[in-house]
């Protein structure tokens, strides 16, 4: 008998009505045959685009903090991103190593996933296999994908942008756009979405800066006031 996944698991343990309700399941419930349900930073099989998000619509408690249960409220009746990724760009990219640590391992945090760049996941160009690119997509270790995923949900609570800058050495916060999300940018220009034009464009930035002053001011801009 093949092994049920985590979606099959919670929706066995807390038995969604015909109406899409079910009761509150605690996190206390996730032992024996439902132990693969126990998570602890991030609830990965609840993701607001992953498969039981696309049917049904979740509630956590709290709503911020530790999660200690969760429920279904009702069938979300919204029409979903499609995240599956064509063939040959999965080809192209799965064994490229990780554009921002640099690895491709086979153990579960630097085993690579093929990340859509951009993290609002809203172009329909893009959840069309007919009309992706290979630019659309990027190479991410699962511990990297895993904190930009983080990053971006809370960009589409407050939208205010990753700032670049919080990684030292780092000498702009943005290589396009400022802070603050727009719908005519969108994710352009923020480091996680695309860390390789950041870095190319930081380059020739900091080119152009370097042949107009001092090695000191160079060094500032990258290293600050050490």
């Amino acid at each position: 008998m093949a092994k049920k996944t985590q979606v099959e698991l919670f929706l066995e343990l807390a038995q969604p009505n015909a109406q899409g309700k079910s009761r509150w399941v605690e996190k206390i419930e996730f032992v024996g045959k439902y132990k693969d349900l126990m998570f602890q930073n991030g609830w990965s099989w609840g993701r607001s685009d992953g498969l039981l998000a696309k049917k049904y619509l979740l509630e956590r408690f709290p709503k911020r903090g530790a999660i200690q249960k969760v429920r279904t409220i009702g069938f979300n009746t919204q029409e979903s991103f499609n995240q599956t990724i064509r063939s040959d760009i999965k080809d192209y990219y799965k064994d490229k190593k990780c554009v921002m640590l640099g690895i491709c391992g086979t153990s579960v945090n630097t085993r690579i996933e093929i990340d859509h760049k951009d993290g609002r996941k809203n172009d329909n160009r893009v959840s069309n296999l007919a009309t992706q690119r290979i630019e659309d997509f990027q190479p991410l270790c699962k511990a990297a994908n895993d904190v930009k995923r983080q990053i971006c949900k809370e960009c589409k609570q407050t939208n205010k942008r990753w700032d670049a800058k919080n990684l030292k050495g780092n000498p702009y916060s943005f290589y396009e756009g400022s802070a603050e999300y727009t719908e005519n940018l969108g994710c352009k220009g923020c480091y996680q979405y695309d860390p390789v034009e950041y870095r190319k464009q930081s380059a020739k930035r900091i080119a152009q800066e370097a042949s107009q002053n001092t090695t000191a001011f160079i060094m500032k801009k990258l290293y600050g006031e050490e």
